[in-house]
């Protein structure tokens, strides 16, 4: 799963010297969050967020109601986006694991993508939450159930031909460290074909699967 494709292409991308009030409008009308500030040749400069355009109060509390409005008419998105060295960007060509390493890192809500110094687009943690519910097949109806199995060889094989010897399709599969218990995995499967005791009864053949959960979605 690479960035290029689940990015937003040709996003909504303004110059520095847009009004903060125009930046507002926009995002206001398009119900976006953020928007991508570029220089000449679409190259990055830097990001404005709505967080970003909320005027401290502080500043404000002095002023009339007509110094506030001219203060705000003469404000420009670059005296309040995200600059360099904070601007933080990813190539389309970079896995969704690691724009998602990125935003925990940094603890942003999206990433620049760049090519070339060129921005291609933009991936936001709304995106990223999108695949997620994808990946584990939350689209779909069906069983669907956390298995713990040990952190060993072949205990994923095992559950996993538990379905596939039934003749009982996987909408989705993943996997994941244990929550507070080291040395385990949580499968998260989403079955179709099999009715839940049909489901339990065969994997109470698989004597190391210990089942978390399950519910019908």
């Amino acid at each position: 799963m690479l960035v290029k494709n689940y990015m937003t292409r040709h996003p909504i991308m303004i110059p520095p010297t847009t009004p903060a009030a125009e930046a507002q409008k926009i995002m206001a009308e398009t119900k976006i969050r953020h928007l991508p500030i570029i220089g000449d040749g679409k190259r990055p400069m830097g990001l404005i967020t709505r967080e970003r355009l909320r005027i401290p109060s502080a500043d404000l509390g002095s002023l009339n109601v007509w110094e506030i409005a001219r203060y705000l008419s003469e404000m420009k998105v670059r005296d309040l986006m995200v600059k360099e060295p904070d601007l933080i960007t990813i190539s389309p060509d970079a896995t969704l694991e690691e724009a998602a390493g990125l935003m925990a890192e940094h603890k942003i809500g999206c990433l620049l993508v760049v090519e070339e110094n060129v921005v291609v687009g933009i991936l936001s943690e709304t995106d990223m939450l999108s695949q997620l519910a994808g990946l584990l097949g939350g689209h779909v109806s069906g069983l669907r159930l956390i298995v713990r199995v040990p952190e060993k060889v072949g205990g994923y094989a095992r559950v996993m031909n538990t379905f596939w010897n039934r003749g009982w399709g996987l909408y989705a599969t993943g996997s994941v460290p244990a929550p507070r218990k080291p040395g385990f995995w949580d499968m998260v499967l989403k079955v179709r074909d099999a009715s839940r005791e049909e489901v339990l009864a065969a994997l109470e053949e698989v004597k190391e699967a210990e089942i978390v959960d399950v519910r019908e979605t």
